[in-house]
């Protein structure tokens, strides 16, 4: 992950005020936003990193002006949740 790409991410995140403090809470939260609406990580797995559940994170993320994606978000995955529903069966 480039440095410069987190660094924007982190003062886009707090330059919107959706940081209660500043401190290490704050930046793992910001990262996970960024990561998650770069979709680099799931909603879960950003959840996680930020130290809250997944629906403390949604509400997180819909204060910084983001929705929460659902379902695949490249042709790959939605590939894979297709071969994953056919081999169901088996």
């Amino acid at each position: 992950m480039c440095c410069h790409r987190d660094n924007f991410l982190h003062a886009r995140f707090l330059s919107l005020g959706t940081m209660a403090s500043t401190g290490s809470a704050s930046e793992e939260l910001a990262t996970a936003i960024g990561r998650y609406v770069l979709g680099e990580v799931s909603l879960g797995k950003a959840a996680e990193a930020a130290g809250l559940s997944r629906w403390e994170f949604e509400t997180r993320l819909k204060e910084a002006g983001f929705d929460a994606l659902y379902g695949p978000r490249t042709d790959d995955q939605l590939a894979d949740e297709i071969d994953t529903a056919r081999n169901l069966n088996e």
